[in-house]
């Protein structure tokens, strides 16, 4: 069961409109995040291929089609060989990451993360995960963000206070804000940027409460980047 919000100005995604609460389709075999703007919505296609050798898909009559929706950075203007002819090498790579799909993967400077950037660091794949009362929640972010995940300069991350195991530093927020820091600073302009997060748990929810799970997940983008949603 699978749903979408989507709060950017220029989306990149592919079979979104079908996470609708009101469309008929409830459930999904994989979700595909990419790097290479609207080329990189090819990625999607592959890991559908690797979903049909598996025998996985939507049962039509005699046909079986794997339901991948999927949603893409705006990259291109990162550097790197942009020259790839006339197709670009996405569908194989998301070939090659659906068969190298696991439970321990590398984050950072990988996957759909490569080639990320925000304004003044650089992005990246995140991941997290917690339990409570028997549930598992688990969060995957790439960020290319248009604003800043830190006030200023740093050190201090907006998301501070929400922290895991030190990972910023153990620095909480400032006893006050630089005033610097809330003048937003974004790079180039705000439609060459992207934030893309998924939130899988084990919870049994509907169709329209995985929605209003997607909905709640935004707060968590608030809470990180600043400016955002532009």
């Amino acid at each position: 069961v699978g749903s979408i919000d989507v709060r950017g100005g220029g989306p990149g995604t592919r079979e979104t409109a079908l996470l609708d609460p009101a469309q008929t389709v409830q459930g999904i075999d994989a979700i595909t995040l990419s790097g290479g703007s609207a080329f990189g919505l090819d990625a999607a296609s592959g890991v559908q291929a690797w979903m049909r050798d598996q025998g996985r898909g939507l049962v039509v009559g005699t046909a079986r089609v794997p339901i991948v929706p999927g949603a893409i950075l705006f990259d291109l203007l990162n550097g790197g060989d942009k020259n790839w002819g006339r197709y670009p090498p996405y569908r194989e790579l998301g070939f090659q990451a659906a068969v190298n799909a696991a439970q321990e993967f590398n984050l950072g400077n990988a996957g759909a993360g490569l080639g990320a950037t925000t304004v003044n660091l650089k992005g990246g794949l995140g991941s997290a995960s917690a339990q409570h009362q028997g549930i598992t929640i688990g969060a995957l972010a790439a960020v290319n963000a248009a604003g800043s995940v830190v006030m200023g300069g740093g050190p201090w991350f907006w998301a501070g206070p929400f922290e895991q195991n030190g990972e910023f530093g153990s620095r909480g927020l400032p006893p006050s804000v630089p005033p610097e820091a809330l003048v937003p600073v974004t790079k180039g302009a705000p439609r060459t940027s992207t934030t893309l997060a998924v939130v899988a748990t084990d919870a049994i929810l509907t169709k329209a409460q995985a929605k209003r799970l997607a909905v709640m997940a935004q707060t968590g983008l608030a809470r990180a980047i600043y400016p955002v949603h532009t």
